[in-house]
């Protein structure tokens, strides 16, 4: 499969990825930089930056105060790729199927309030169709929690319609101690060795409950505007523990979309959004441009 151009987009509030096919005309850089100040003047972002790159050409811009390109920021939701991408690296390997149930993997934990771990496919779970409850809106996505306790309240609360698209972060969160039945290790652990390793992500860690934020590093807002620079990880979890740098999205996501972190057809699958009716791939949304382009990539709020 030829390499795909990497094109990344932060702002301190929301990370967006998009990769261009392959045939994609070459990078243009004036275009894509008058989009940084409009997300600090309309997004009402502090600071945006971005950082493009094409075989050896590397573009970096940004807009604002207070960011730099070599910052650590906390990814949020852009985790969900990581762990999507170590489940179907888990499914290829044949040590688990799409098709599981949760009961399969983690007998009686889901139960209550209508909820069935026995009528749940890990792909409803990867897709978003699962309907379970999204713990963090009743969180507010501020409160550490264990995975378990995030199912406590996840499970007093009956599912959306089973089968529709509803993001819920306890859908990742249940695959995080998927991973973990699995395999015998964490989730953090099995992506660092997976991922993270393989492809020298130098900045890129799972801090589990460490609330500060590795050096370099800018203040950390939350879409209210909250500072959010010290945070405990575990409001999220499997769901959104990650702390990553520019450079390290770049080179993840071309190496995931360029097929080197999975066979041809789980990489496929991994890109098949009819589950979630055009909605969501695994992990990854799509996301069709004015110009016709369609590419991927996650939101990180």
């Amino acid at each position: 499969m030829p390499p795909l151009r990497t094109l990344l987009v932060l702002t301190v509030s929301l990370a967006l990825l998009v990769l261009p096919p392959a045939d994609s005309s070459a990078l243009s850089a004036p275009p894509t930089d008058t989009v940084l100040p409009l997300l600090v003047t309309r997004g009402r972002a502090p600071a945006a930056a971005l950082l493009a790159q094409e075989g050896a050409t590397t573009h970096y811009a940004h807009a604002g105060r207070g960011i730099a390109r070599s910052d650590h920021f906390r990814a949020g939701s852009i985790t969900k790729t990581f762990i999507a991408t170590v489940v179907l690296q888990l499914a290829a390997e044949h040590r688990l199927a799409l098709s599981d149930t949760v009961e399969q993997h983690l007998p009686g934990l889901v139960r209550g309030a209508g909820n069935d771990g026995r009528a749940l496919t890990l792909r409803s779970l990867l897709t978003h169709t699962s309907g379970l409850y999204d713990f963090t809106a009743a969180t507010g996505g501020t409160t550490p929690v264990t995975p378990r306790q995030a199912l406590r309240i996840a499970l007093t609360h009956p599912p959306a319609a089973r089968g529709r698209f509803s993001y819920s972060n306890t859908n990742y969160v249940l695959l995080g101690l998927v991973i973990e039945q699995v395999t015998g290790h964490s989730y953090a652990a099995e992506a660092e060795r997976r991922i993270i390793t393989p492809l020298r992500l130098t900045g890129t860690s799972f801090p589990g409950s460490r609330s500060s934020l590795p050096s370099p590093h800018g203040h950390a807002y939350a879409a209210d505007g909250t500072d959010v620079t010290d945070l405990d990880p575990r409001v999220a979890g499997a769901a959104g523990e990650l702390v990553t740098t520019l450079a390290d999205l770049d080179r993840f996501y071309a190496a995931l979309l360029g097929g080197r972190l999975l066979p041809p057809h789980w990489l496929r699958e991994m890109l098949d959004t009819r589950a979630a009716h055009g909605a969501y791939g695994m992990g990854l949304f799509p996301e069709r441009l004015p110009c016709g382009t369609t590419v991927w990539g996650h939101k990180g709020t």
